[in-house]
Parts: C-alpha cells; structure tokens; sequence
C-alpha cells in the first residue's frame, strides 16, 4: 500500500492571515483565492484529474492544528484514507477517531511523536 502521495497543503498560524497574505502576493506572486489562501494545480498529475498543494495562513488563535504551541500543520495527500489510519493505529500511532468527509476529499489527523498534528487527504473520486 502507497502511504503518503504527496504534499496536500501547508498551514500556518499568523498573527494577520490578510496581511501575510499580501506579502506573498504582492512579493512572491502568490495568487490568493477570496479565501485567503492559493492552489497550486499539479498539471503534470497522473490522475483523473490534476492535484493541488494548498497554501493557507490561518488565525494565530486557530484551533486546528491540535496544540497551541503547533506553529503549523502539513497535509500529506493519501490513495486510501481508512486503510492508512487503520495500519498507523496497529503500529502504536496516536490517530484521531474523527474522520471528515467534504465535498473536496475525506479528512483525517494523526499526532507526530513531538506533538504536530498532521493532516491526511484522500481527494475526492472522480
């Protein structure tokens, strides 16, 4: 089983999103969405349709990203979401029960040793 695919987003928390935001427009040439954050197109991607990374500050006070003191949080993106949470839990990882499914993808989290929460993407079927 293919673990992790690739690089689904990287969030961050930020004392001023909007702000922060504009600098990596304005500097960068960051395109941002009326959101707040960007989406990189994969044109290259071998599936059905292409994948993205998104960029994204979020709110200083964010909840999100688990703990506090977790300054950031990568998405990785996933061939088959269940099954990956299912192996980590058999090999001692700390996964959350919660799982989240949305129009763009199902959702779930797991607890690196030092304490990050990651993020685990399944984009939606075509």
């Amino acid at each position: 089983m293919r673990r992790v695919t690739g690089v689904g987003g990287i969030f961050f928390r930020s004392r001023d999103p909007k702000a922060l935001g504009e600098w990596y427009h304005k500097h960068l040439g960051v395109k941002l969405e009326d959101w707040g954050g960007a989406v990189f197109q994969w044109e290259e991607d071998a599936l059905p349709a292409p994948g993205m990374t998104i960029w994204c500050p979020f709110k200083e006070d964010t909840d999100y990203f688990g703990r506090e003191e977790n300054r950031f949080m990568v998405n990785f993106r996933v061939e088959d979401l269940h099954t990956l949470l299912e192996v980590l839990r058999a090999e001692g990882c700390k996964v959350e029960s919660k799982v989240e499914d949305s129009p763009f993808g199902t959702f779930g989290w797991v607890t690196d040793p030092e304490g990050n929460r990651v993020e685990l993407w399944q984009p939606p079927s075509q």
